[in-house]
């Protein structure tokens, strides 16, 4: 069986032309209703029932089946987990803002990456996720809502540099004015530091944000918290930012966790601006969750605040981003553990 849903549309009209001699209006027809996210052929009621047989007996429609819905009483934000055609479970959170709404997307099964301070290593790895599982969640959450989404972030379960390929192709797919057409300049990539998929992303000049987590100024701290940085030192992952950011012109945005006593230091402060200093790039400073194991204490609002004044003097910009959702652990990896937790 093929996954009809990761196809593009001149993929499609290709495969319907090759493997049916069908005209390219057909597939046109049948990409239109996969974008409004429907769940089966028999959906599909502007064509014939001989040819809808047809596309169930060859091919299966990727779906992202509600299976718990938390909602906000604070702010609204709604999150998600999602069961998947072969019982494994993802993890996505919508959030409103003034300018619409965004979603928070998952791009694997659990994830390889082991830092400390996140919670969706904690159930270990299962899978990459197909473009056609990554655009299910937005769709899903779309239906259910009743609202259309307008902005992307890939940051919930996985690394998405890890799941190289099929992200790429995600990306073309929802950004395509054929499909969801949700702008580049709209869909945020979150990857935890992997130099070398940094330069293949930059050679496709999609336009969109990058975001790094860095959550460390130097190899000591960053290397106990976040296993990848053995393997790309902190040298080699701002060589490649710079890199990233002169060729395309975008701006960087550094995510760092605010571990109290670990990272949050005037002496972390002043390393940190030193290293971005001239770099086109912005540093969003995270309150930490609360994660079981690790024992994490958030920093004070006041080591906050010192913190984006010592970059400031380095001419580097930096804000606290506002938590949302935090009377339902919004942050992804959280509802999946605990539900597996829970089966076993």
């Amino acid at each position: 069986m093929k996954d009809i849903k990761s196809y593009s549309l001149e993929e499609l009209e290709k495969e319907f032309a090759d493997s049916m001699g069908l005209p390219k209006f057909r597939a046109r027809q049948v990409y239109k209703w996969l974008t409004l996210g429907v769940s089966s052929f028999n959906e599909m009621t502007d064509i014939s029932k001989e040819l809808r047989n047809n596309l169930c007996n060859n091919y299966y429609i990727s779906v992202a089946i509600v299976e718990k819905k938390l909602v906000s009483v604070y702010d609204k934000t709604v999150k998600y987990l999602f069961k998947l055609h072969d019982g494994e479970f993802i993890e996505s959170v919508v959030m409103h803002y003034k300018y619409g709404h965004t979603i928070c997307i998952s791009t694997q099964v659990g994830c390889k990456m082991g830092c400390t301070f996140c919670a969706t290593g904690k159930s270990g790895f299962s899978r990459n996720l197909a473009p056609s599982e990554m655009l299910s969640q937005i769709q899903s959450a779309q239906n259910d809502l009743g609202v259309r989404i307008s902005h992307i972030v890939l940051m919930g379960m996985g690394e998405p540099l890890d799941n190289y390929a099929n992200v790429v192709k995600f990306l073309k797919l929802v950004s395509s004015e054929n499909g969801l057409n949700i702008s580049m300049r709209h869909i945020s990539l979150s990857t935890c530091g992997l130099v070398d998929k940094i330069y293949e992303l930059e050679k496709e000049n999609f336009q969109l944000t990058l975001s790094v987590s860095l959550h460390a100024p130097n190899n000591d701290i960053r290397s106990r918290t976040m296993p990848v940085n053995r393997r790309y030192p902190i040298e080699e992952l701002l060589k490649a930012c710079r890199h990233y950011a002169s060729a395309t012109g975008r701006r960087i945005s550094f995510e760092y966790a605010m571990i109290s006593g670990v990272n949050d230091s005037d002496e972390c402060a002043r390393e940190l601006g030193r290293r971005l200093k001239g770099m086109l790039c912005h540093v969003n400073l995270i309150p930490v969750n609360n994660v079981e194991g690790n024992n994490y204490v958030k920093s004070k609002i006041e080591r906050q605040k010192a913190f984006i004044n010592i970059l400031g003097k380095e001419g580097i910009t930096a804000t606290v981003r506002r938590t949302l959702g935090s009377d339902i652990n919004a942050s992804c990896g959280q509802l999946r553990r605990q539900t597996l937790t829970d089966e076993s």
